[in-house]
């Protein structure tokens, strides 16, 4: 198998949610990657969106990252089939091993590891640690009420405006997917087609 064209991190629920788009965008997702030549990394789950993504990355034809605590592994959570799994000790090896090994991140709908994923990757950025891209999918409007308390933190002085254009928000995977990874300076022949 050929080098990845691209390496994207997906962060996401490792429940599927209780609506059918939610799996949906996941397989949108999943299948873009792997249809463009591109690499998932993501937490190594089997469970969920995290499952979902995974698997519709391989069906066509991506390569699969991923990184999982050993812990989580002994709790039969890990998908063994990802091309390559990633065994490590504690969460915090697993966010940097995810971080170091993608060219951009994108949160789908999750809970609060999605959550603490999103921020720390985006706290990383505007510290100066990284200057890839974050993405976050607000799928029917499900980060809507987030994205407001963050306009408040803003209003509130608490945080600067700037900081909020450092994050790529829209709710159709197939906008936000090319932009991530042109704005992560890779070559994009794709955008030429119709996605």
């Amino acid at each position: 198998m050929s080098d990845p064209a691209f390496s994207l991190c997906v962060y996401c629920g490792s429940k599927p949610g209780n609506q059918e788009a939610f799996t949906q965008s996941a397989i949108q997702v999943g299948t873009w990657i792997g249809q463009h030549g591109g690499q998932l990394v993501y937490g190594g789950g089997r469970n969920g969106l995290m499952g979902t993504v995974a698997e519709a990355t391989m069906l066509a034809g991506g390569r699969v990252i991923g990184v999982i605590p050993r812990a989580l592994v002994e709790k039969e959570w890990a998908r063994t089939e990802c091309t390559e799994l990633h065994i490590v000790e504690t969460m915090h090896e697993r966010k940097q091993m995810m971080a170091e090994k993608a060219d951009a991140f994108i949160a789908l709908p999750g809970g609060i590891g999605t959550f603490e994923e999103f921020y720390e990757v985006w706290t990383w950025r505007q510290l100066g640690y990284h200057n890839k891209p974050i993405g976050l999918l607000n799928l029917n409007g499900y980060y809507d009420s987030m994205l407001s308390f963050l306009n408040a933190v803003v209003a509130h002085e608490f945080m600067g405006s700037w900081q909020m254009d450092l994050i790529r928000t829209e709710s159709d995977p197939q906008k936000l997917l090319p932009r991530l990874i042109q704005e992560a300076g890779l070559p994009t022949p794709f955008l030429s087609q119709a996605i």
